[in-house]
């Protein structure tokens, strides 16, 4: 039995923070009952929440395949529609905390009571304090069973052979656009998206050294593409090295002189680096969008997404009379991306993100007409609009 939908307040003007009974003085003891009155509904909560996800009895259908592989067991809560109502959650809060801090709250505690009966087990681009970590954790936190692995093949390897419940991959950067690795996977091994995750990078120059000392600078290509800028204006003298992430970058750096690494705060506190420059990245727009990969179906939220994956015949025209599906049907597009069809030359997969659920009418009339003008046409999946968040 699904949660029914909060309801929206009518009112458009927030209001304003609950004050505390006339003559009521905040103590340092009243701040401590508090904490106590605030531990007892936690534990509650993670109580109950146990209690409507335990396994099914031995022999049920639903029963022992549910937490497999840390898969989010069945129950009468819905984790995937809790996100998607999370924001609605954050809107309601009277303050003084910001919203920023209210998710965080809310993200933990749903990842900690969730760990209470299966850890979600999640596959990303490590290793640990990789921005790609950091998405994982915004969006599975703490308590969630998260395993780096080597590459982006190796994400999608991890779901299809049930050692992760998810994935998490970067599907493109507003600097420097597409992600070729994570696109050619899809191409692949078609996998189904459920979420995403929109992070803003804001990369540091680490080390344990002056910037004018600096001689050698290492991160992932990305990086010091996103960064080339400023290192030409900054640090014109030094050699760039590329690394197979940022984080394994902040690694080396602290073991050699004179070099730095272009990676996130976090990776230079985990280190033990010191932050000699603080985002130094050319776009201070910079966002790269991540893909939650896994079998999960999302109810509509009404502010949704839709992903597709489709070929085309190779003859004149086959694009346009594809293209012309979304008009016909209303449809905004957000996203579209060509690439090279694997293993067959000159001929390519259309991936393409709209404005929609895929159980709303319009956007099923435009899959139907769509079918009939491709070779082959895979629906990614639907999912809630995410907004970007600070790494």
């Amino acid at each position: 039995m699904a949660k029914s939908k909060p309801t929206r307040s009518k009112s458009s003007t927030p209001a304003a923070p609950r004050r505390e009974r006339a003559g009521q003085v905040p103590t340092v003891d009243g701040l401590r009952s508090l904490d106590r009155q605030l531990l007892e509904l936690l534990n509650r909560r993670a109580e109950w929440y146990r209690q409507l996800h335990q396994p099914e009895p031995a022999g049920s259908q639903a029963g022992t395949s549910s937490v497999a592989a840390g898969q989010p067991p069945a129950s009468g809560v819905d984790d995937a529609r809790y996100w998607e109502e999370l924001g609605e959650l954050v809107a309601a809060s009277r303050g003084p905390l910001s919203p920023v801090a209210v998710q965080s709250v809310f993200r933990e505690l749903l990842s900690g009571c969730r760990s209470l009966v299966q850890p979600a087990r999640v596959a990303y681009l490590g290793p640990p304090y990789s921005y790609s970590h950091l998405a994982a954790l915004e969006r599975f936190g703490q308590s969630a069973d998260l395993v780096p692995v080597a590459t982006i093949p190796a994400v999608f390897e991890a779901l299809a052979r049930g050692q992760a419940a998810f994935g998490l991959v970067p599907i493109e950067n507003s600097t420097d656009g597409r992600v070729v690795d994570t696109l050619d996977m899809f191409a692949r091994q078609p996998a189904r998206i459920c979420g995403e995750v929109q992070l803003r990078i804001h990369h540091c120059l680490l080390g344990k050294c002056s910037r004018s000392e600096v001689q050698e600078v290492y991160s992932k290509p990305q990086a010091l593409s996103q960064c080339r800028a400023w290192l030409a204006r900054h640090l014109p003298g030094a050699r760039t090295v590329e690394m197979a992430s940022t984080a394994s970058a902040a690694k080396l750096a602290g073991d050699r002189p004179f070099a730095a690494a272009i990676a996130s705060r976090q990776a230079g506190a985990h280190y033990g680096l010191d932050v000699i420059e603080a985002n130094i990245e050319d776009n201070r727009h910079n966002v790269t969008r991540f893909a939650v990969i896994g079998e999960v179906e999302n109810r509509r939220t009404g502010d949704d997404k839709t992903c597709l994956m489709f070929e085309l015949r190779h003859q004149p025209g086959a694009l346009a009379d594809a293209m012309v599906v979304f008009k016909r049907n209303r449809l905004n597009l957000t996203w579209i991306e060509s690439f090279p069809r694997p293993d067959t030359p000159r001929e390519y997969v259309f991936f393409v993100e709209l404005e929609g659920h895929g159980r709303e009418a319009k956007v099923k009339r435009a899959l139907s007409s769509l079918q009939e003008k491709t070779d082959r046409l895979i629906v990614l999946g639907s999912y809630a609009r995410c907004q970007p968040i600070e790494a």
